[in-house]
């Protein structure tokens, strides 16, 4: 019977290879043993408990490390709430430029300055009635046609002063210069350059209109009153609106004369819706029906 021989592998039998291996194990568990002693040393410390593992040598990186976790670390700040910023009122309004008040009382052919911008409009639109913007035409137009006037048909002399115009109206006798009937008062309405132009009164002389005081409230029936300078006069005093073809209202007649002496009347009046009167005084009878005339202008009560 042979006997059996232990196997080879490189040289070596299996019962070395095992020795070698138990005596490697040995010494890795002695050197381990060590080198934990020396660790704990080294670190002046106890081992780490159980299951929380080494403690980290210091890096030997230049990158920064985080603390440990045993390091006091800063509060977090606490956030304070945002507050809703405050609603910003919106800004002041600036209020819409408004128009110059119009210093007198608008009489003809506008009743308001709300008129004259209309037919402003109206004019930049389409040319509408260009004879607003010449004051010798309105004077005429109101002469011949508001108060019927029809023999007073010429300006006789004229002044216009920026916004202002005084326009002397009258008629051509048979012998001599034109005769003055009456000095028409007229001022622009409204703004701009196209403004128009207004009757707002007279500018009287030998014939004045005196009472009711200019652009007085008054209702019917009224007292009219004021001086006359002449011979033989006979004065009639009719109440308008431009409304209105006829006069609301008549008074005939006063007779007068002498140098700026006073004279008065009583009239009545009915029908009455615009926002002002006119009041027209007017005398002749020498030459022509009307030769002079004056006017002024109340608000119905």
């Amino acid at each position: 019977m042979a006997t059996e021989q232990p196997e080879r592998e490189g040289g070596r039998t299996r019962p070395v290879r095992a020795a070698m291996i138990i005596a490697a194990a040995v010494a890795v568990t002695l050197l381990s043993g060590l080198l934990t002693a020396l660790g704990v040393l080294y670190l002046g410390g106890d081992p780490a408990p159980s299951g929380q593992g080494a403690v980290p040598l210091p890096a030997t990186s230049t990158t920064p490390t985080a603390p440990p976790a045993t390091a006091t670390r800063s509060p977090t700040p606490t956030k304070t709430p945002t507050r809703p910023s405050p609603t910003k009122a919106p800004p002041p309004v600036s209020p819409s430029p408004t128009s110059t008040p119009f210093a007198y009382q608008p009489l003809w052919p506008f009743a308001s300055v709300a008129d004259a911008a209309a037919w402003q409009q109206a004019y930049r639109t389409n040319g509408q009635q260009p004879w607003h913007l010449d004051a010798d035409q309105t004077a005429l137009s109101f002469t011949t046609g508001f108060l019927g006037f029809t023999e007073i048909d010429r300006v006789v002399s004229r002044s216009v002063n920026g916004n202002d115009a005084r326009i002397s109206v009258g008629y051509q006798s048979t012998e001599g210069p034109a005769s003055v009937s009456a000095v028409l008062h007229l001022v622009r309405i409204g703004q701009g350059q196209d403004a128009p132009w207004e009757v707002v009164g007279t500018a009287d002389t030998t014939l004045t209109l005196e009472r009711p005081r200019y652009a007085a409230a008054a209702t019917s029936p009224i007292t009219v009153g004021g001086r006359i300078s002449g011979v033989d006069e006979s004065i009639r005093i009719d109440v308008r609106q431009p409304s209105s073809e006829q006069p609301l209202g008549s008074s005939c007649c006063v007779p007068g004369g002498g140098d700026r002496q006073p004279w008065s009347t009583q009239v009545t009046y009915r029908g009455a819706s615009d926002p002002a009167l006119t009041i027209v005084a007017s005398t002749g009878g020498h030459v022509q029906t009307v030769e002079r005339f004056a006017i002024t202008a109340i608000r119905p009560g």
